[in-house]
């Protein structure tokens, strides 16, 4: 009986007793995951993450930006982490591989989309059960944030980051949503609703993130940020 069944057999019988058990020898996969994670990331240098769609085709403009920014962030020193899937995550990637810059992916398994690019080093790819301790690497390594267009799992990303920024629990950092046309609807509702209508964020916090159309825009926004601020880890 694997580990599933033993939990869905204890639930069926009430043995609260073995789903307490399997809850705590839980625990030390969840800290192999950090630890794994922490000895490898600590020692890529300063990085950039690029987040996005996994279901973007290569002909979407959008797969070319981000190829550019991982072009860009490379040829400044700062090395690109994707989630390690196809589309987006793949161009940006491939942006870094291409022009010989550090190219990491956080791979998580998922049922279905997820499989790890071919423009990850072997050394960089690091792969995930648990998507929490993804998430505390993306935050915790990255210099910065660059979101393109994508679905729950880059709106996901996003706001927690801006959510850890606004509470004060990690370090401010650059976040850039590419893509007006996409994101443009979105930035009205925080402003216009959350913001003036409900008062339920200050106006502050439209400032934690910019809002732009192109890669050049998108990593000089990163650059400048950085001429102000010492490179370190969130927390």
């Amino acid at each position: 009986m694997n580990s599933e069944e033993k939990i869905r057999s204890a639930f069926a019988n009430k043995d609260w007793q073995e789903i307490k058990v399997t809850d705590s020898w839980q625990i030390f996969k969840i800290m192999a995951e950090f630890v794994d994670g922490f000895e490898k990331l600590s020692k890529i240098g300063p990085c950039v993450s690029i987040f996005g769609s996994a279901r973007t085709a290569e002909t979407n403009p959008y797969y070319q930006i981000a190829v550019e920014c991982g072009r860009l962030l490379t040829e400044r020193g700062y090395g690109v982490i994707t989630g390690g899937g196809p589309g987006i995550m793949e161009a940006g990637n491939k942006g870094a591989h291409m022009n010989g810059g550090k190219s990491v992916g956080l791979n998580i398994d998922l049922p279905f989309e997820q499989f790890h690019n071919k423009y990850i080093e072997p050394s960089r790819l690091l792969e995930f059960d648990y998507f929490f301790v993804r998430k505390v690497m993306f935050m915790k390594y990255s210099q910065g944030f660059i979101v393109l267009p994508g679905g729950m799992g880059t709106m996901d990303e996003l706001f927690e980051a801006l959510t850890l920024i606004q509470t004060g629990k990690i370090a401010r950092f650059p976040i850039v949503l590419v893509g007006s046309a996409y994101w443009g609807g979105l930035v009205d509702w925080l402003k216009n609703t959350m913001l003036e209508k409900e008062h339920n964020i200050h106006a502050e916090d439209l400032n934690l993130f910019r809002l732009v159309d192109t890669a050049e825009e998108a990593a000089e926004h990163i650059f400048r940020f950085y001429d102000k601020y010492v490179l370190k880890p969130n927390f």
